[in-house]
């Protein structure tokens, strides 16, 4: 026969076996949780900076004279950074929130509705802050994140270009600006103090409420004979459950606000289409560029520029940039698209050849050095229509040679738009088009243009040669 207290142990056992299998599915379930959410997170934050990066070269160039590189920067880390936790950890603990708080005021209505209704007849005015709340949030999270994106791109412009802080002793004067930015940010994120504390204090002000609100008109429903004592601890142990809850929820909704505010400005540049202009014209074999696809376009052309950028690697990657498959790539046909370019003996003079490392912007690099790289880039890059944007005028006599003939050399075979001030680069051009105030005032060849006494072009070489004599006198003076 069994003693009544070897029953008592038996279910106390086995109760407490039941309780321990549960909590441990549910330590595991939480441990998912988070490694889900973590994961899920991460892998948000990189498909959204991916297709914002998208986004951002696929304007139009003018976009980028308006716009500021570190504003452009903050975007991609900070503001999707932000939006990404907000989305991802935050809704994560928010629906667990909202799970806990549905399942308490299920359980309250449960035992006792009548108390269930008057206690939280005290949420609708924390309702209505939170609407409040939420909306300054979220503005004052966009503005902060503009201020921030401002404090990057003055940092990132005046660390880029430190050689001209140097050159004027602006180290101080630098410092002293970026620092009133970012107490402009530190201003801002004391505002956003401010609300989230008197959000917080309110939510926790609500919490304690409801507990109160519980005991007192708990209390009256037991001496009314409405409620057992039973009834009442469960209902309060409910109530205190809603009232961590809410807490959550404060927490949730603060970060998810925040994050909306500083996603504004993602959507807006994610959504954003390149621009083209709505008067002229520019048309390739007689088809409109605003018709044709624009990637395809600039596949198909290729550029010199006065001032070349070079990336900050090595010479060869630097070359090999011109190929849509730089990987595929055999170093052959760079040092032939070197030796053509009138670069490799330069190239080779250094101690580590092409594998020399040119510096951010090419720094490390002299301008005729720069403009025979980029000339060797588009060189590989084997384009059907060849801009050259002033691309001897800031050379001397002994680089303009070199690289005017590795420009011949370039020319062969292809169309060439030459945009150019020295008027000795255009003689041999088959059309030439004077430009005065962006517009086209006279169009012909070089010997037509120079018949014409009266026309822009023939003032303009006069002048250019009245210039050369006087310098010529002046060196023999």
């Amino acid at each position: 026969m069994n003693s009544p207290g070897g029953d008592v142990t038996g279910k106390l056992t086995s109760l407490c076996a039941i309780l321990s299998g549960i909590f441990v599915c549910g330590a595991a379930a939480n441990a998912a949780r988070v490694y889900l959410m973590q994961i899920s997170g991460q892998q948000i934050v990189r498909r959204l900076r991916a297709r914002l990066f998208s986004s951002i070269l696929c304007q139009e160039v003018g976009f980028f004279d308006k716009t500021s590189t570190g504003e452009l920067i903050n975007r991609l880390s900070s503001d999707a950074d932000l939006l990404g936790r907000s989305v991802t950890d935050n809704l994560s603990d928010g629906l667990r929130a909202v799970g806990q708080a549905a399942a308490g005021i299920g359980m309250m209505f449960y035992v006792s509705p009548q108390l269930a209704v008057f206690v939280l007849g005290i949420v609708p005015p924390l309702a209505v802050l939170a609407v409040f709340y939420g909306r300054y949030i979220r503005k004052l999270a966009g503005v902060t994140q503009d201020s921030l994106a401002a404090a990057t791109q003055l940092a990132e412009e005046r660390i880029g270009n430190i050689r001209t802080v140097r050159a004027f002793a602006k180290e101080h004067s630098e410092l002293r600006t970026y620092t009133e930015m970012i107490s402009q940010v530190l201003q801002l994120a004391r505002k956003e103090a401010v609300a989230r504390a008197g959000f917080y204090g309110a939510s926790g002000l609500t919490g304690n409420l409801i507990v109160l609100s519980v005991l007192y008109k708990g209390g009256l429903l037991m001496g009314e004979a409405y409620m057992t004592v039973g009834e009442l601890t469960s209902f309060m142990m409910y109530a205190f459950w809603v009232g961590i809850s809410i807490g959550g929820l404060s927490s949730f909704y603060s970060a998810l606000m925040k994050g909306l505010g500083a996603g504004g400005r993602l959507w807006e540049l994610y959504e954003r289409k390149p621009e083209m202009p709505l008067n002229g014209s520019v048309a390739v074999d007689g088809h409109d560029v605003r018709n044709l696809n624009p990637h395809w376009l600039r596949k198909n052309m290729g550029a010199v520029n006065q001032e070349p950028v070079l990336f900050s690697s090595s010479i060869a990657e630097n070359i090999a940039y011109g190929t849509a498959q730089p990987s595929l790539l055999t170093m052959e046909a760079i040092e032939k698209a070197a030796k053509i370019a009138n670069a490799y003996g330069f190239i080779c003079s250094f101690p580590k050849g092409f594998q020399t490392i040119v510096g951010e912007k090419g720094i490390l690099l002299s301008g005729g050095q720069k403009q025979r790289v980029a000339i060797a880039r588009a060189l590989l890059k084997n384009p059907k229509i060849l801009l050259l944007d002033e691309a001897t005028s800031a050379l001397d006599s002994e680089n303009e040679y070199l690289v005017q003939e590795a420009l011949d050399r370039l020319m062969e075979g292809r169309t060439v738009l030459i945009i150019a001030h020295r008027l000795s680069t255009i003689q041999n051009a088959n059309t030439v088009a004077v430009l005065d105030q962006g517009r086209i005032v006279e169009c012909g060849t070089h010997q037509q243009l120079l018949a014409n006494s009266e026309g822009l072009f023939r003032k303009l070489v006069e002048k250019q040669t009245f210039l050369q004599d006087s310098q010529r006198l002046v060196l023999k003076a």
